[in-house]
């Protein structure tokens, strides 16, 4: 069997997610890593005992790998993800993929010229709650969808943005929807369907940043559901939801907690074999990321052998950062922003 060495660039608060995951699977291994804080660099690498870098390209010109996960601030993702591409590397790469529609096709383009995967993470897209929230759209078992509903209520206290210069910052981050909220805006619009419109009001309530703390966005999908995204950062004292709703003619199921893992609610007319499997999902994962690395990187291995196609790539990374940025528009023009978005 095939056998995949990566090479890790960024070594902050997600990169154990990364290693623990890459670390588990048999066919891949975590051959170096980069920071440019040679303290974080070190810190990943020597329980290891594997090479550390804080020069990207010194660590793709030194060590031999077959892939680059990408676990940097968002708005380095896509000029490192085309280096690593045109270096022949496979990437990986944390979401959002980039923060501008221009970006992310100039790291589309460099990996499709280059024939290498590229990979977006959505980790949350392989909780089981989730999948089987999917299932049941795609069996018709909601009838016809009346309405959809993401909220994420988190806690991002000011010394968490002051902790590193790039967060919240236009340049290298986005506000709430960009990096916090994210994997929600790529799962409604993954389980309900395409957005037709959106219309959005963002603020800056309580943090000193140069982005939105909070922010509604009301949705039109094509279907004609409609759908309401709500996030902040300003939940007190900690993190209290992070979930997706859905309400149909023939159903109503509710997948809450603190990262889309529990099942909250769970109704349908006809019974199905995932209404008893439903029930077993009643608890939360240690964090807001979940546990989904580790389902993330073994689709990505069996892609890289040929036994797979991936369950994100980088064409549906741009679909939910198309949706983030027409919600971006909305908030500043105060109009309905019409999908998908003028080039």
């Amino acid at each position: 069997m095939q056998h995949f060495r990566v090479a890790l660039v960024g070594c902050g608060r997600i990169s154990l997610n990364h290693v623990q995951a890459i670390g588990r699977i048999d066919g891949l291994s975590l051959v170096a890593c980069c920071d440019s804080d040679p303290a974080r660099a070190k810190s990943v690498a020597e329980p290891l005992g594997i090479p550390w870098f804080t020069s990207y390209e010194k660590m793709l010109a030194d060590v031999e790998c077959d892939v680059v996960a990408i676990a940097t601030p968002s708005g380095l993702h896509p000029a490192q993800g085309v280096i690593a591409a045109r270096a022949g590397k496979h990437v990986v790469t944390e979401k959002p993929m980039a923060i501008s529609l221009k970006a992310a096709d100039e790291l589309l383009h460099a990996c499709d010229d280059a024939h290498v995967q590229l990979f977006v993470v959505k980790q949350n897209r392989l909780n089981e709650p989730v999948r089987m929230l999917k299932r049941a759209v795609d069996r018709g078992r909601f009838g016809r969808l009346y309405m959809a509903n993401c909220t994420v209520r988190w806690a991002r206290p000011q010394e968490y943005y002051d902790q590193a210069p790039w967060r919240g910052t236009w340049e290298f981050d986005g506000g709430a929807f960009m990096n916090q909220a994210s994997h929600y805006v790529d799962l409604i619009q993954w389980v309900v369907g395409p957005v037709d419109r959106v219309m959005a009001k963002t603020a800056t309530l309580a943090r000193k940043i140069e982005t939105e703390d909070s922010g509604v966005a009301i949705l039109k999908f094509r279907s004609g559901a409609l759908g309401v995204i709500e996030v902040t950062m300003l939940a007190y004292p900690r993190n209290m939801e992070g979930s997706i709703t859905l309400l149909g003619e023939t159903g109503s199921v509710k997948i809450g907690g603190t990262a889309v893992n529990k099942v909250e609610y769970w109704q349908f007319a006809d019974a199905d074999s995932d209404d008893e499997k439903a029930r077993a999902f009643d608890s939360n994962p240690p964090n807001v990321y979940g546990h989904g690395h580790e389902g993330y990187y073994r689709n990505v291995l069996a892609v890289l052998r040929g036994d797979a196609t991936a369950d994100t790539d980088g064409r549906a990374g741009r679909k939910s950062l198309e949706l983030i940025l027409g919600i971006y528009e909305s908030a500043k023009t105060g109009c309905e922003v019409p999908l998908p978005l003028k080039a």
